[in-house]
């Protein structure tokens, strides 16, 4: 139980709060507003490359490599951006106000892309993006300053943090995919209009509920003194508002170019990192340098299962046999997958993490992230099997049943490394940067989303996905997957070792 006397790794006293569930209760205000926040996000992610093809493009498969460019930058940016919004909210207005603002901008730049015009529509999720650099990290970061820098639950904490973000994942694409294609629109011409309309109005709820339920935190993530001044959220919202543009950019050029920036913002990234972990000495050095090594690795994990906003959403669309009697499954629905999955299997592996930790047997970070990567490659090798061996000659198509259990292969590769990154970086990043190194997750995560973009942009080729290329592509996602998550299996006592202690 929090008490007076606990602290987080920066000094702080963390109040005493009522305990719910075995958990600080201002966790369940934090899940519920973070439930909202990836409805909005996840309600829009399935119909983003079809709705380009099919607005932009005249529904040419042509246009498909350009959607997957377009989808990989718009989700490399959302994530890039944070490091930028952990640094506002370290030092110039705080977790909370961070958190409100960027709430704003979201919820603006969802009803933006309703629009139907090509500037509209990227304005609009470059509004996104800012929107979510100044929202993701933070309230991650706050999540993490409710546990003391000892308590054993924290890895169960960001899981169930992560339920609440895939409980949003879940039903956002369900209920979008049904508004737009049997309520004010049909299968073959849907309504995604609503989708972006709905997505937007989660994310005023999402607003809403935290603005209201920040009462519960105590003083977590409040400015402190230097920065209660309100006219520096002000400044902020006017820096952000002139961010959107530049953002535009970015997203305009795309693909490799992008590329080249999100490397440079790393490399910068890195270098503050580690000035910072030298300076508060040679613990704190060794690590950030193993919390960097795995950022590394993530950014391999994240440019595989990324295909699910993208190439998947092709291949379900053109190659899947969704076709149960006179009903087709909805594409959209596939979206679903991966967040029952989560919600099923992640108190299970968060279960499983503590028993192990009771035998002394937890895996430690870098194993984890190790067998993430190994699952997310047997996803793969999954489907290499059905598109060379599986495919019905009758339609060309696989069988329902095999995009299903790639997303809840990937779905167990997901639990071993994306809560567990959220809470390592709490762990590792230097104590006067945590935000900081929040942002750097989020940004490794954003440079695998963009390779993924141009990873799905090959895949699809000029003319469109086909069986040939898909299973090309994947064949490939299968052997680099199986080899990175092989050589961090060989590498973790070295970088365990970096971590001084932390698990």
């Amino acid at each position: 139980m929090s008490g007076a006397a606990d602290t987080n790794r920066d000094g702080t006293t963390i109040p005493e709060f009522k305990q719910m569930m075995g958990h600080p209760q201002p966790l369940w205000m934090l899940f519920m507003s973070e439930f909202w926040e990836r409805f909005a996000f996840y309600g829009i992610r399935w119909a983003l490359v079809l709705y380009i093809v099919a607005q932009f493009h005249g529904g040419s498969p042509t246009g498909q490599a350009e959607a997957n460019l377009t989808y990989g930058s718009y989700l490399a940016l959302v994530y890039a951006v944070a490091i930028f919004g952990g640094y506002v909210a370290d030092k110039v207005i705080g977790y909370q106000r961070s958190i409100l603002t960027g709430a704003v901008f979201m919820a603006a730049g969802l009803f933006m892309i309703t629009l139907p015009d090509p500037t509209i529509f990227k304005l609009g999720l470059s509004t996104i993006v800012v929107g979510n650099g100044l929202f993701k990290p933070n309230i991650s970061t706050i999540v993490g300053k409710c546990y003391s820098a000892g308590d054993e639950r924290r890895d169960s904490g960001f899981t169930i943090f992560y339920m609440g973000i895939n409980a949003g994942a879940f039903l956002s694409p369900l209920l979008t995919s049904w508004l737009a294609e049997n309520v004010f629109g049909t299968e073959s011409m849907p309504a995604y209009k609503v989708v972006f309309m709905t997505a937007g109005i989660g994310m005023l709820i999402s607003l809403v509920w935290f603005y209201v339920g920040r009462r519960q935190l105590q003083g977590i993530g409040a400015p402190v003194a230097d920065q209660a001044n309100r006219m520096r959220v002000i400044y902020v919202a006017i820096g952000a508002a002139l961010c959107v543009p530049l953002v535009f950019s970015l997203l305009a050029v795309g693909g490799k170019n992008l590329q080249y920036v999100l490397t440079a913002m790393f490399i910068g990234l890195s270098a503050m990192l580690m000035v910072e972990g030298i300076r508060e000495g040679a613990v704190a050095r060794d690590k950030t340098i193993a919390m960097l090594l795995i950022f590394v690795f993530n950014i391999m994990f994240w440019m595989f299962f990324e295909q699910a906003g993208s190439s998947f959403t092709f291949l379900a669309d053109n190659i899947v046999n969704r076709q149960f009697g006179d009903w087709t499954f909805p594409t959209g629905w596939f979206q679903s997958v991966n967040a029952v999955a989560i919600i099923i299997f992640a108190p299970i592996v968060a279960w499983v993490w503590v028993a192990l930790a009771k035998v002394n047997a937890n895996p430690s970070i870098p194993r984890k992230f190790g067998l993430g990567l190994i699952f997310n490659g047997l996803a793969f090798l999954l489907l290499m099997f059905a598109l060379s061996s599986l495919i019905n000659p009758a339609d060309n198509k696989i069988p329902f049943w095999t995009l299903v259990a790639v997303y809840l292969i990937q779905s167990i590769g997901e639990l071993c490394l994306s809560p567990i990154g959220l809470s390592m970086v709490t762990k590792l990043a230097p104590v006067k940067l945590v935000g900081l190194g929040m942002g750097g997750w989020f940004l490794s995560t954003g440079i695998g989303n963009n390779l993924s973009g141009i990873f799905a942009s090959e895949v699809s080729g000029e003319t469109g996905m086909t069986t040939t290329s898909a299973l090309s592509g994947y064949t490939f996602g299968f052997w680099a997957l199986t080899a990175a998550g092989l050589i961090l299996l060989l590498a973790a006592p070295r970088v365990q070792k970096l971590m001084h202690g932390v698990k």
